[in-house]
């Protein structure tokens, strides 16, 4: 039986419930920004490139998409540049100090790049800076300084060492370095084909929780589903455990049929008091869902049903 467990309403959000044309609604960010729930999902256009909409909920499960999107493509300046071809999957971090920082994809005719933003309001959006080079996807910011620095876990891709996690510091947010690989895919395992950040970590008192994104390949095409991984606290460079199992997998028939099939994908999870840990991921590159899952049992999936880094 999978950990996490499947809200019934599920999908929560489609591309019916978009006030404009949109071809898919997938891979949001997910925070608490009040009492209210917001959601900053990518979507298709129908020229086949992405923006991000954003949707209001009070209870997590009930969306209601805003007339207007949140982020285009930019038309001026440096951003204008790298994000021609879209902007896609989108991760939200609340830093008391910084507002909530947004790391998406920009992609152009130079490849995809990381681009920072930040908002205070969710209404106005800041562009800061872009954080990487190409080839580089899946930015999530870890929600507090780290011995006085930012820290982050990216995705980098090379021949060598093909989508593993690497984590990286910064004092700046926006100079960032001292990389290293934390977690690479797993031979004849379910992630074995590629491995890249989801969620923004979550803080819990035996280590960062972090739930991740594995692919396996099969004769049918890739099979994309959830796992997680549980960081040190002080030193978050340093895995105290990945579970062995995954979490999720594409079994709903929008999950396993849709715009890109058989997938499972998250950007953002948000933790309960009740100790629960609200998972949202795109099903199929096609519609939203979610589902709940308690956060001491996936902790205690990291500790006690390991596999290695790498």
């Amino acid at each position: 039986m999978s950990p996490v467990k499947r809200y019934k309403g599920n999908p929560i959000l489609t591309r019916n419930d978009v006030p404009y044309h949109v071809a898919t609604v997938h891979n949001a960010g997910i925070t608490k920004y009040g009492d209210k729930y917001i959601m900053l999902f990518r979507a298709h256009l129908h020229n086949g490139r992405s923006i991000i909409g954003i949707a209001e909920s009070t209870d997590g499960y009930k969306f209601k998409v805003r007339k207007e999107p949140f982020l285009v493509p930019a038309t001026g300046g440096i951003f204008s540049e790298y994000e021609e071809y879209g902007v896609e999957d989108l991760r939200i971090c609340h830093m008391p100090d910084e507002g909530y920082l947004l790391t998406y994809s920009g992609y152009s005719r130079h490849g995809v790049r990381i681009i920072l933003a930040r908002t205070l309001d969710f209404i106005s959006v800041e562009r800061i800076a872009p954080i990487s080079q190409a080839d580089m996807r899946n930015v999530v910011i870890f929600p507090r300084k780290i011995n006085g620095q930012y820290a982050r876990l990216d995705r980098p891709h090379s021949e060598i060492s093909p989508w593993s996690v690497w984590i990286s510091y910064s004092p700046d947010l926006i100079h960032w370095g001292n990389s290293k690989v934390v977690m690479k895919p797993m031979t004849y395992h379910w992630d074995e084909m590629k491995i890249g950040p989801g969620a923004t970590p979550v803080y819990t008192d035996k280590g960062w929780l972090h739930i991740y994104h594995g692919a396996f390949s099969t004769m049918d095409g890739s099979v994309y589903r959830l796992g997680a991984a549980l960081h040190d606290l002080k030193n978050p460079e340093k895995i105290i455990g990945i579970s062995d199992e995954w979490i999720l997998q594409p079994e709903d028939p929008w999950e396993v049929t849709g715009y890109v099939h058989n997938v499972v994908f998250t950007c953002g999870a948000v933790p309960e008091p009740d100790g629960t840990l609200k998972i949202y991921w795109g099903a199929a590159d096609t519609v939203m869902c979610a589902g709940t899952a308690d956060i001491n049992s996936l902790v205690d999936m990291c500790v006690k049903k390991s596999r290695p880094p790498y």
